[in-house]
């Protein structure tokens, strides 16, 4: 059903959605979801990068 679209249907789409909200609207939500897919790939990086091993401490005579 959806998998039909064709380029007048998407531009109609994305005229009514320019219409509701608002040029000042959709670019605040775009520059937020690129924030938080900047944020989604930092932390995949984190995750891959291998951990040093801690070094044990050594006990201090007393």
């Amino acid at each position: 059903m959806f998998g039909r679209l064709g380029w007048v249907e998407i531009a109609v789409i994305a005229l009514v959605v320019l219409v509701l909200f608002g040029r000042g609207k959709i670019g605040a939500v775009l520059e937020e979801m690129g924030k938080g897919v900047r944020a989604f790939k930092d932390g995949m990086n984190e995750a891959e990068a291998p951990k040093k091993p801690a070094k044990p401490r050594k006990k201090s005579k007393k």
